[in-house]
C-alpha cells in the first residue's frame, strides 16, 4: 500500500553529540521535498509517539498521510527511548526544546530537503516546542494538536481538576486529601536541584516538571508571524480547548478549530473522553480526517 514512499533512518545530531534517531519519510517523486518535523506529547516516548505499555501510533500513519499529500517528515526517538541513547528521567523540558531545534536544523540540512520550506508539527508537549521553533527557529509554518497556552502549572491543574471530576465515586470523598497531596508534590517538584528525584519510590524525572511547571508559551505565541493551525478537541481533559481563544488572541492570522467528541489522543468518543477511556480510544485509529486536513493545510503551505 505504501510502496512509493521512502523510510530512511536518520540520526540527527543534539547539541551536545547525542543523536537523535528517527526515521525520514519521503514521499514519492523526484526531491528536494518540503518538510515537516514532527514532535511528540510528554513522556518516554518514541518516534511514533508510542510507550511500553500504551500505543498511540501517530507517528507512522502521519508520516505516511504528509507523503501521500507530497512531503517528507522526520520524527525520532527521545533520549533514553527505542535507538537513542540517554536516560530519559534526567532530561529537561528544555532539553526536549533544544533537541527538537538540532531535528529542525537536521532535516533542513538534508539533501532530500536542502532548500525547501520545512514546518513543525507538535502534540500536545511537542506542541509547545513547536511554538518556540515557530516563533524563533524559522519554521515555515507550524500545527498546534492539543498544544496548551497557559503557564505549566496551570495547565497541570487544570488537568487534575477534570480527572478529579471523572474520578469513580467510591475515591470523590478522598479528593481533598489527594489534592493537598498532589499541590505538595508540585511545590516539591518546583522546588528541586537534582536532574532525577524520588517520589513515593518512583524515580521522577524532576527536571523536567520543574522547567514545564515554569515556562509560559505565551511570550511565543505572540512572537510568531508564520501560519499557525492550531486544534483541539472539544473533549480533551489534558488541554483546555479555550487556550484556542489565547493562540488565536495572540497568533496574527492563526486558524484555530475545536473539534466536537475530539480527545487528547486525537480519536473521536461519544462518551466524556476521560483518561479512564484511553485504554479502549487506543484500540482506534487517530482519525484519518484530521490527519487529512492537517496535511493538506501543509500541503498548501510548504508545497
Amino acid at each position: 500500500m505504501y510502496e512509493t514512499l521512502t523510510e530512511i533512518e536518520l540520526a540527527a545530531p543534539a547539541a551536545d553529540g547525542v543523536p537523535l534517531a528517527g526515521t525520514l519519510t519521503l514521499p514519492a517523486g523526484p526531491g528536494p521535498h518540503a518538510a515537516v518535523l514532527c514532535l511528540p506529547g510528554s513522556g518516554k516516548l518514541d518516534r511514533n509517539s508510542d510507550t511500553a505499555k500504551l500505543r498511540m501510533d501517530l507517528g507512522r500513519p502521519l508520516a505516511e498521510k504528509l507523503a501521500r499529500h507530497g512531503l517528507a517528515s522526520f520524527r525520532y526517538d527521545r533520549r533514553g527511548v527505542g535507538a537513542t541513547p540517554g536516560d530519559w528521567h534526567t532530561v529537561g523540558f528544555l532539553d526536549n526544546r533544544a533537541d527538537a531545534a538540532a531535528a529542525l536544523q537536521a532535516v533542513r540540512t538534508h539533501p532530500a530537503v536542502h532548500g525547501r520550506p520545512v514546518g513543525v508539527l507538535g502534540h500536545s508537549e511537542g506542541a509547545v516546542h513547536a511554538m518556540w521553533l515557530a516563533a524563533h527557529a524559522q519554521a515555515t509554518a507550524a500545527v498546534l494538536l492539543a498544544g496548551y497556552a497557559r503557564p505549566g502549572e496551570a495547565a497541570v491543574r487544570w488537568q487534575g481538576t477534570r480527572l478529579a471530576a471523572a474520578a469513580p465515586r467510591l475515591v470523590r470523598p478522598l479528593l481533598p486529601v489527594l489534592r493537598r497531596a498532589a499541590s505538595k508534590q508540585l511545590a516539591r517538584l518546583a522546588a528541586s536541584t537534582t536532574d532525577a528525584t524520588r517520589v513515593g519510590g518512583v524515580r521522577v524525572n524532576a527536571k523536567w516538571w520543574r522547567e514545564q511547571l515554569a515556562y509560559d508559551p505565551r511570550a511565543d505565541l505572540s512572537r510568531i508571524r508564520v501560519p499557525v493551525l492550531a486544534v483541539t478537541g472539544e473533549k480533551d481533559v489534558q488541554v483546555d480547548p479555550a487556550d484556542l481563544d489565547v493562540i488565536a488572541g495572540l497568533v496574527p492570522g492563526a486558524r484555530v478549530h475545536r473539534i466536537p467528541g475530539l480527545t487528547h489522543l486525537l480519536r473521536r468518543t461519544d462518551g466524556p473522553g476521560t483518561v479512564f477511556a484511553y485504554r479502549e480510544l487506543l484500540r482506534r485509529p487517530v482519525e484519518d480526517d484530521l490527519m487529512t486536513g492537517v496535511a493538506q493545510w501543509l500541503a498548501e503551505r510548504l508545497g
